[in-house]
């Protein structure tokens, strides 16, 4: 089963992963903040990820991994 990973330290909540992944279970987190001011992404359904990674593909932080 795969799972996304996100580096909140990393992400700067850009939501260029939203169109890359084929299942849209990414989604920004609106009730949090990390600590540089930006509402980081989570997956809302680890479940259904394929780990085709094209989430950590798309990601310019490179805040994103995907394990298999």
């Amino acid at each position: 089963m795969a799972r996304i990973t996100v580096n909140e330290m990393l992400c700067k909540g850009c939501g260029m992963w939203v169109m890359a992944c084929p299942v849209k279970i990414i989604e920004l987190e609106k009730e949090r903040i990390n600590s540089k001011g930006y509402h980081p992404a989570a997956s809302i359904d680890q479940s259904k990820c394929t780990g085709c990674r094209s989430c950590a593909m798309m990601c310019p932080d490179v805040a994103i991994t995907v394990e298999r």
